[in-house]
């Protein structure tokens, strides 16, 4: 079994795979498109990806202000969590996304990426991010 973290943006989705243990996440690549709403490309190739490595689940990120309201991205978010939903059949579940972009930024210095291709990896990198806590998260607890 393996989880599946996405981090969705308006023209761009990073994906992450977890290792089939579910203790590390890695980033997978990212999805592009030209336009917010055409999503049949992006959603085939998550499809394609659940798949290929057996996905059972996926964690999105679900952007939200520092006060834990919901921020202005967070209904498209949920509304691509349905259609995933939809059209997978297989659980999303919503992931606190808050300052995954910073954690993102840190971890590209780290690897020496500057300038232009950082724009290319953030999402992908987010996305990572998003998907390791979640899993960090699951084991503290115990599921």
């Amino acid at each position: 079994m393996r989880i599946m973290g996405l981090d969705y943006g308006s023209k761009t989705v990073g994906v992450a795979l977890s290792d089939e243990l579910l203790l590390t996440a890695g980033a997978k690549e990212i999805i592009r498109r030209k336009e917010e709403n055409k999503l049949r490309r992006t959603l085939a190739r998550i499809e394609e990806l659940i798949e290929e490595f057996k996905v059972e689940k996926i964690v999105l990120g679900l952007p939200v202000n520092m006060d834990q309201t919901p921020s202005v991205r967070s209904e498209l978010c949920l509304e691509f969590k349905d259609k995933i939903e939809r059209r997978c059949g297989i659980p999303v579940i919503m992931w606190d996304e808050r300052l995954t972009t910073v954690e993102a930024d840190e971890i590209m210095d780290e690897a020496g990426i500057r300038g232009r291709e950082r724009k290319e990896y953030v999402d992908m990198i987010a996305a990572q991010v998003i998907l390791q806590d979640y899993l960090d998260n699951s084991k503290t607890n115990g599921e």
